[in-house]
């Protein structure tokens, strides 16, 4: 119960519950909360199956749960206002950092995406996924709206600039989430149906002008995605080997730590950018419905929070915020089924990571404080 009657003399008040009292007070939304929780319990239940009951492992998603658990606590305690205020020069720095990565950062995996601050190493692209979305909404904030064709261009040099920069790395995978939240921004401001098309026109040419910049490996992952046969000990074997995974399954799964695939590790990445080919093998199509409704839930409560915001920058970037995450889960999803071509999208809560998880909390307590605080700010 969120409320509680109590009587004094002839009149009966309705008051907070304590622990509703207590949610209040920390400006934490209780459904939201529950429903993330639920997800990030699942994950670890499947996370020890696909790690091959790795304790260490288990440990390490743990401390990272609850680092992006303090992070949202902290930042459901922020004023929007100075949110607001703080916006360009997060987005500043979150440049910079993508500048020296650039220039010094650590390579591993093929990749220069970190900082090696010697305790441990931080992605700055994964900072851009929340800065992107807070510095469109904040150009936006005193803008009228539906953006006009200006608005429009400095709107799209903001998000090219560290898409690109992420791109390099490269990491196409945090780059695609990066456009995704500044492109949702644009979207909720009201852009027209022609613009949008004439933007997907572009989108397309742009593809086909970048498609002579891809690396190899990553021009093989669209190829493959159109015919995974063509390579199926190489490029192709990824998809393959998951759709086995998720079609042995059946409706009812092998069950926990029984999956064939996983389990003999024919499935590569099994707990990471393919964990979700692990739930439909162990656990068959009603885990993975059980997994996606949760998902439902926490983006349609998110959606909720967003639509009761009141000022422009609050109200643009709090849906962005909701619908980013059902991209994450669209997205990897998508490319596990073979639906889409594969780019290193963890499952949200899910897959084993570290940044991944800590922004992705962090964007829902950055949701929670403009909620929280919808009737202290005028529009």
């Amino acid at each position: 119960m969120i409320y509680e009657e109590v009587t004094s003399g002839s009149r009966t008040r309705r008051t907070l519950t304590g622990a509703a009292r207590v949610l209040f007070a920390l400006k934490i939304d209780g459904p939201l909360v529950i429903g993330l929780a639920l997800i990030a319990a699942y994950g670890l239940i499947v996370l020890y199956s696909a790690s091959g009951q790795n304790m260490p492992t288990i440990y390490r998603t743990v401390a990272r749960l609850a680092i992006g658990t303090v992070a949202m606590l902290l930042l459901a305690q922020i004023n929007p206002n100075f949110l607001r205020r703080l916006t360009p020069w997060l987005y500043a720095a979150g440049c910079l950092l993508l500048l020296v990565v650039a220039a010094i950062g650590h390579i591993g995996m093929g990749a220069q995406r970190w900082l090696d601050l010697k305790l441990f190493r931080f992605q700055p692209s994964e900072l851009m996924k929340l800065a992107v979305p807070m510095m469109c909404a904040w150009y936006l904030h005193e803008r009228p709206l539906p953006p006009s064709w200006p608005s429009l261009a400095a709107l799209a040099g903001l998000i090219l600039v560290p898409v690109g920069l992420t791109a390099v790395q490269p990491d196409l995978g945090t780059a695609a989430l990066i456009a995704a939240g500044g492109a949702l921004v644009i979207i909720l401001a009201g852009l027209r149906v022609q613009v949008m098309a004439g933007l997907v026109v572009l989108g397309a040419l742009g593809a086909w002008a970048g498609w002579g910049f891809m690396h190899d490996y990553q021009r093989k992952r669209v190829l493959t995605f159109l015919d995974p046969q063509t390579d199926p000990l190489g490029a192709g074997y990824h998809i393959i080997q998951s759709q086995i995974a998720i079609g042995s399954g059946g409706v009812f799964g092998k069950g926990w730590m029984n999956g064939s695939q996983a389990q003999l590790e024919f499935l590569p990445e099994r707990s990471t950018d393919f964990i979700f080919a692990v739930i439909g093998e162990e656990f068959g199509l009603l885990g993975l419905l059980l997994l996606l409704l949760l998902y439902v839930f926490v983006v349609s409560r998110a959606i909720f929070l967003a639509t009761q915001t009141q000022e422009t920058f609050a109200r643009l970037l709090a849906g962005s915020i909701a619908l980013t995450f059902f991209v994450y889960v669209f997205i990897n999803a998508g490319m596990v089924t073979g639906l889409l071509p594969v780019v290193g999208v963890p499952l949200p809560l899910v897959s084993y990571g570290g940044s991944s998880v800590v922004t992705l909390l962090a964007g829902f307590g950055i949701l929670m404080a403009l909620y929280s605080r919808r009737k202290l700010i005028g529009s």
